[in-house]
């Protein structure tokens, strides 16, 4: 890609959302509710089930597995190391203290607290389905 790409492409804004696939809704609802501290927001009447949450200006959708759709998790997500795995990552205060905390709520941590290069913090974890999450916080 030469560098004048960015010149004339599109220009996107932000990460709007990300979708992913479960096995139990409620079981999931838990996680980004109760245990990230998400919230739930009103989701368009779709054709089939899921759930939407908000997480600062990023929204989190979560689709109910159904046949013809992806199935839930990633299989290659427990033989990677952490962080080189297909995952999504949300911003926290303090990452060592959310590892603490996700712990004592029963949820597996996969690798953590690591420090990044740049000085963040960051805690690797499982959803319930198997979703790689990372926490991390930036440097004060």
């Amino acid at each position: 890609m030469n560098s004048n790409a960015t010149a004339t492409g599109l220009k996107v804004r932000s990460i709007d959302h990300v979708t992913i696939i479960v096995a139990d809704l409620e079981r999931s609802r838990q996680f980004y509710c109760d245990v990230l501290g998400m919230q739930q927001v009103e989701r368009p009447a779709f054709k089939f089930p899921g759930l939407w949450f908000q997480a600062g200006a990023t929204q989190v959708h979560l689709i109910l597995e159904f046949e013809g759709c992806a199935p839930p998790g990633y299989a290659a997500a427990a033989a990677a190391r952490a962080g080189l795995a297909h995952h999504f990552a949300f911003e926290v205060d303090d990452a060592p203290r959310a590892a603490e905390q996700l712990t004592a709520a029963g949820v597996q941590i996969m690798g953590g607290p690591n420090n990044r290069p740049d000085g963040c913090i960051q805690v690797w974890c499982y959803d319930p389905d198997g979703h790689v999450v990372e926490v991390f916080h930036r440097p004060q």
